[in-house]
């Protein structure tokens, strides 16, 4: 499966680790997968799903908790 996007990865992640997520934007939702494996399986979410999550995880909702 192609998508209409480049993927894009962080801009924390460095080459060559390829320990990375990408994320491709289609006309109704983000595509997600794993760079290690770019044809194994992809995860798909709404767009609303996604702005969801991106505003949790800027919100710091999902962090590890310390110590």
């Amino acid at each position: 499966m192609s998508t209409q996007q480049p993927w894009q990865r962080s801009s924390f992640c460095r080459v060559p680790s390829d320990n990375c997520v990408e994320v491709a934007a289609e006309p109704d939702e983000i595509v997600v997968r794993d760079s290690k494996n770019p044809s194994g399986p992809m995860l798909r979410f709404t767009t609303q799903e996604w702005h969801t999550f991106l505003l949790g995880a800027r919100n710091g909702e999902f962090d590890v908790p310390s110590n």
